[in-house]
C-alpha cells in the first residue's frame, strides 16, 4: 500500500505575494507537491493538517524561477583579463580558459550555482551550456546527476557552438562541432533526460549559441528537432550592436529578422537579452508570442543596454528574469536580480509605470511561461509546491512598512526556507543535505586550476 502524503500547513505569514488578487494572509497548504488550499486571514484549513509549521515574520513568495545562466561561468567570476571589455572582447579573454574545462570543473559549477541559486530563492533554474569541447562531451549527463542530488527543478538547454572564427564566427575552432555531432547529442540527451510531465523536475531544451557563433543550417535543423521531439528552444539574440553589425555584415538581416527567416520566431522560444529591438520587431515577437529573458546585472556590467520590457509586455511577449552567467554578473543571486530589475526599469520608464508586482511577476509567472511551466510561478490551488519564504530580521529591514516592497527596495538576498516539489531544500537559511563549505572548497580548487 502507499502511503498517503502528509500535509503541511504555513500558517500566517507576515505577507504573502501570489501572483494574483488572491489573498493568502493565513497561509496555505501543501500535501505532496501540491498546493492544497490557500486561505484568507483566520482562516483554517477545511480539511485534515497533519503538520502546521507558524511562518509568522516571514514573507512568503512563489518560488523564483531563473531562466537564463551558464553555470560554468561560476569557475572565472571577476577575471582580471576579462574586465572593462565589452561582450564580443570579454568572450575573446574568457574562451580559451573555459575550453580547458573538465568534468570535475563541470560539477562544481553546476552545483555552485544552483546552491546559490536556491539560497536566493529560486526553486526553478535554466542553464544554457554551449561549450563541448573533447573533456566534457557529457556536461548535460553531470549537470543532470547534480541537479537530482541538490533538488532543483532545472531545463537544461543542449546549447552548440558550430561556427568558428576560421568560419568567419566568433569562438575559436576547438569549442565548436560539427552540426552532425551536435544534433545526435542533442536527441541522445532529449532521449535521456527529458520529463515532459507536468510536475517534471528535469526538462531539455535545444539552445544554439547565438547568431554568431553557429551556422544557418544548424539554427534550422535545431528547430525542426525540437519540434519534432516537443522540446522548447532558446538563444541569445539583440545582446549588442555589435552582434547587429554582425548580423548584418555576414547575413544582409538584423538578428531577429534572420532568427524568423530560420523558422524560429514562435511561442516555443525564449531569447536571452533582447535588447535591441526595433518598434516593428518588438510587434512582431509579440505577436509570436515568444519569450523574452531579461538579464539586468550582466547588461549593465558589461553595459549591453536595458531590455524594453514594458514594449514587449504590451504586444503579448511574457518577460523573465535570468542572472546569466556569473562571469558577466559576478553572482547567481535571483532575489538580487529581481531588485535590479526593479530599477533599471524604472530608470528607463518611470517610477509611476513599473512597481513591485512588475519585477516579482517577471520572476515568477514570467518565467513559468517562457518555460512552458504553467505549474509554476504561483501560489493557487493545484500550483505546484514550489515556495520561498524570506524573514525581515537583518538590520536593512528595521521600521519597514510594507514587507513585500521591502523584500527589493531593502535588497533581500537570502531566503530563510525554500521549498521545491513540496520538499524543503533550504531550511533556517542552510541548503539541506549539502556542506557548503566542503562545496566551495571544491569549486574554488576546481578555479584555480581551471585558471593556472
Amino acid at each position: 500500500m502507499t502511503a498517503q502524503a502528509e500535509s503541511l500547513w504555513l500558517a500566517n505569514p507576515a505577507a504573502c505575494w501570489t501572483g494574483s488578487a488572491q489573498d493568502a494572509s493565513g497561509g496555505v497548504v501543501v500535501k505532496g507537491n501540491r498546493i492544497t488550499e490557500v486561505l484568507t486571514a483566520g482562516e483554517r484549513p477545511r480539511g485534515r493538517v497533519d503538520r502546521r509549521l507558524d511562518v509568522a515574520g516571514l514573507v512568503l513568495t512563489p518560488g523564483l524561477i531563473n531562466t537564463h545562466h551558464h553555470f560554468y561561468q561560476t569557475l572565472t567570476r571577476a577575471l582580471p583579463a576579462a574586465q572593462n571589455k565589452a561582450l564580443f572582447a570579454w568572450l575573446g579573454a574568457l574562451y580559451p580558459i573555459w575550453a580547458n574545462m573538465d568534468a570535475e570543473c563541470i560539477v562544481a559549477a553546476t552545483e555552485l550555482a544552483l546552491a546559490e541559486l536556491l539560497l536566493s530563492g529560486c526553486t526553478t533554474a535554466a542553464d544554457h551550456h554551449y561549450l563541448f569541447a573533447d573533456g566534457f562531451a557529457d556536461a548535460i549527463d553531470l549537470q543532470v546527476a547534480a541537479a537530482r542530488r541538490i533538488g532543483m527543478r532545472v531545463t537544461l538547454t543542449r546549447g552548440s557552438m558550430s561556427l568558428g572564427q576560421s568560419e568567419g564566427g566568433l569562438p575559436p575552432d576547438h569549442v565548436t562541432q560539427g552540426l552532425e555531432t551536435i544534433l545526435a547529442d542533442s536527441e541522445r540527451v532529449i532521449d535521456r533526460h527529458h520529463d515532459a510531465g507536468h510536475d517534471a523536475m528535469v526538462q531539455i531544451a535545444l539552445a544554439p549559441c547565438s547568431p554568431f557563433s553557429v551556422s544557418a543550417d544548424l539554427m534550422r535543423e535545431t528547430a525542426q528537432l525540437a519540434r519534432e521531439r516537443g522540446v522548447r528552444l532558446h538563444t541569445h539574440l539583440a545582446e549588442t550592436e555589435d552582434e547587429n553589425a554582425f548580423c548584418i555584415a555576414e547575413f544582409g538581416l538584423r538578428p531577429l529578422p534572420y532568427l524568423e527567416s530560420l523558422g524560429w520566431l514562435e511561442d516555443d522560444v525564449w531569447l536571452a537579452h533582447g535588447i535591441h529591438f526595433t518598434a516593428d520587431e518588438i510587434r512582431r515577437i509579440g505577436a509570436a508570442g515568444a519569450s523574452v529573458c531579461h538579464c539586468p546585472t550582466s547588461n549593465m556590467l558589461l553595459a549591453s543596454g536595458v531590455c524594453p520590457a514594458l514594449d514587449l509586455e504590451a504586444v503579448g511577449a511574457p518577460i523573465a528574469l535570468g542572472v546569466d552567467g556569473s562571469a558577466s554578473n559576478d553572482h547567481s543571486n535571483l532575489m538580487q536580480e529581481v531588485r535590479q530589475a526593479f530599477l533599471l526599469q524604472r530608470l528607463r520608464y518611470g517610477c509611476d509605470r513599473v512597481g513591485i508586482d512588475d519585477a516579482l511577476r517577471w520572476a515568477t509567472a514570467g518565467g513559468a511561461a517562457a518555460l512552458g511551466r504553467d505549474g509554476l510561478g504561483k501560489i493557487a490551488v493545484g500550483a505546484l509546491a514550489d515556495l520561498a519564504l524570506f524573514d525581515l530580521e537583518e538590520l536593512r529591514f528595521s521600521g519597514v512598512g510594507d514587507p513585500v516592497t521591502a523584500l527589493l527596495t531593502c535588497g533581500a538576498s537570502r531566503a530563510r526556507h525554500v521549498m521545491v516539489n513540496g520538499r524543503w531544500r533550504v531550511r533556517d537559511s542552510e541548503l539541506c543535505g549539502l556542506d557548503e563549505a566542503a562545496l566551495r572548497a571544491r569549486h574554488e580548487s576546481a578555479s584555480r586550476r581551471l585558471r593556472g
